[in-house]
């Protein structure tokens, strides 16, 4: 079957060819079935965020490897015991790309996010065909297509970053970086009552979208100074909440600066492994109690997420779709940052 693979890592963003990172579509064998799994006809993949990173081999994987975790799509065949959630063939569903063991000490300890076997059921969703375990499948309400379920996964991050946050109504929030993780925040904190919800951003258009779905500032860091006008809209405080989206190094410094003493500074992207950021503990532990976190993949958020998917404006997100043996020029628009998302169709269906 065709399935997405980096067949070299590197940066999508260098301008030489040579080292250029590449992903390329592969034919790799379809995955056996087992008692408790389902198998789906892939519709379509949205590519991540994280993707890019992965094409720079972050996790250091051997070469190739599959990619694409954002999934949607209908059930072919189920195992004989795939019986607990009532799904049956022919079912529209989206669902988590890691299987939780449920028995490790993690999963047995409310942390299913360190699940020692997690990974062993991250099969690449960027194919015509995947199995998954019966837990990790949902099946879409009615009202939502495919295309849009297929951004349950990123929802459920937006509803991770919402639990590590405890949000306070009327708390002053900053999102730096406006991909999409970012403007689901925006979606989400908006529910939550925020306040000076703010984001940074140098993309303009993406700066436009956080005002659509509901900032009510936007700050352009190339042109701006973050910490001079994130002062001057919370009256020399800072913000009570202050969440990275950007994965950017360039990006995170500063963001201790303009958290409020006492508040929440979330570093909720996937970051180079190898980059170490400076951080004065005297001033900002000790002096100004941060609580400083990040977030790993979103355990126990799915459900929610799917409750929430037919709430948000998401038809910005699916606006830009490429067929899957086009994946390299989806890759090249996605670094460009035109658009919110982009999806790879897997497969077609009538009836979406």
């Amino acid at each position: 079957m065709k399935s997405v693979s980096v067949i070299k890592v590197g940066s999508l963003k260098d301008p030489n060819e040579a080292t250029r990172g590449k992903v390329q579509v592969v034919d790799i064998p379809e995955q056996l079935i087992g008692d408790e799994d389902v198998k789906i006809k892939v519709a379509y993949c949205a590519i991540c965020g994280s993707d890019p990173h992965l094409v720079e081999n972050i996790f250091g994987w051997d070469v190739p490897f599959g990619i694409g975790h954002e999934v949607s799509g209908v059930i072919m065949e189920l195992g004989k015991n795939a019986t607990k959630k009532g799904l049956k063939v022919g079912d529209r569903i989206a669902g988590n790309f890691l299987k939780f063991c449920g028995t490790c000490y993690y999963c047995q300890n409310g942390q299913q996010q360190f699940c020692e076997y997690g990974n062993d059921s991250n099969h690449p969703g960027m194919s015509e065909y995947i199995v998954w375990h019966e837990s990790q499948v949902y099946k879409l309400p009615d009202d939502v297509s495919l295309k849009i379920g297929c951004l349950l996964e990123p929802v459920s991050i937006a509803v991770r970053i919402m639990d590590k946050i405890g949000m306070k109504i009327g708390q002053r929030v900053a999102i730096c970086g406006g991909g999409p993780i970012g403007l689901l925040a925006i979606q989400s904190l908006k529910m939550y009552g925020a306040t000076s919800l703010t984001l940074i951003e140098p993309i303009s258009n993406r700066r436009d979208f956080a005002v659509k779905y509901g900032a009510d500032y936007v700050i352009d860091p190339l042109t701006q100074d973050v910490v001079e006008v994130s002062m001057s809209l919370t009256n020399g405080r800072g913000f009570d909440v202050v969440i990275d989206c950007s994965g950017s190094v360039k990006a995170v410094n500063n963001l201790p600066q303009i958290t409020a003493k006492g508040g929440k500074l979330i570093y909720a992207a996937m970051y180079p492994n190898t980059f170490e950021m400076p951080l004065n503990l005297y001033q900002y532990c000790y002096f100004n109690e941060l609580t400083i976190t990040g977030l790993y993949v979103a355990p126990y958020a799915f459900p929610r997420a799917l409750q929430l998917l037919p709430r948000m404006q998401l038809e910005d997100f699916i606006a830009k779709v490429y067929p899957i043996d086009q994946v390299e020029e989806a890759f090249a628009m996605q670094v460009e940052g035109k658009y919110p998302k982009i999806l790879i169709q897997c497969n077609s269906f009538e009836k979406e």
